[in-house]
């Protein structure tokens, strides 16, 4: 099986304006005389390749440690697109014979307000982008407040540049922090190799359902 890790190193991943910039503290170091090595990191929720719950834009939302893994992990496609990302190519995609996609655009990427409509409306479960938001401007706020209200989880900060556009198998868990609206990731997607391998993944598939 193929994988492809599509998240971006934590410390030197581009920052969202005004967001504080990740740290590491050496705590202790064997090069100092210590018999270990101990470090610790201050970091953004937000920081890095990140997923957002839907506590992000909704009081009452769910945080990061409520989330329902199965939509963290699953069948999911990879779509490349320049620009704003519209109804016209939500629609181009119909139905959906997965509940997860990601963006590909190389950091032009973002959605209109119409388009994350329309996948809430198809019932689409999470949703992400290779950029730090999914969403830039006017747009920013609606945008995820439309997916979030609908419980839709966003995945931002994705690194697709060796990725084909395609179906794969979606890993992105994040971390059990209660009552935080996000968390870092560590997100990878599994490609099969051979006919054994689709029939694994098409029970996947099935027990999704």
């Amino acid at each position: 099986m193929n994988y492809y890790d599509i998240s971006r190193p934590l410390l030197s991943a581009p920052v969202y304006p005004g967001d504080p910039n990740p740290s590491v503290t050496r705590l202790c170091r064997m090069e100092a005389g210590d018999t270990y090595n101990l470090s610790a990191f201050s970091a953004c929720c937000h920081n890095g390749t990140h997923l957002d719950a839907p506590l992000h834009y909704c009081p009452d939302g769910a945080s990061v440690a409520e989330l329902n893994l199965r939509q963290c992990m699953g069948i999911c496609r990879v779509e490349e697109v320049t620009g704003e990302i519209t109804v016209q190519h939500v629609r181009s995609l119909l139905p959906f014979s997965v509940s997860a996609i990601l963006w590909k655009g190389e950091g032009t990427a973002r959605f209109s307000i119409e388009a994350a409509k329309e996948l809430v409306d198809a019932g689409i479960s999470l949703v992400g982008i290779d950029d730090i938001s999914i969403a830039f401007g006017q747009q920013e706020a609606e945008v995820h407040r439309c997916l979030l209200q609908a419980g839709v989880v966003i995945l931002e900060g994705l690194n697709l540049s060796d990725v084909e556009p395609g179906e794969y198998f979606l890993v992105a868990l994040p971390l059990p922090i209660p009552g935080v609206e996000a968390s870092p990731v560590r997100a990878v997607l599994l490609q099969q190799e051979n006919e054994q391998e689709a029939f694994w993944q098409n029970s996947v598939r099935l027990s999704e359902k």
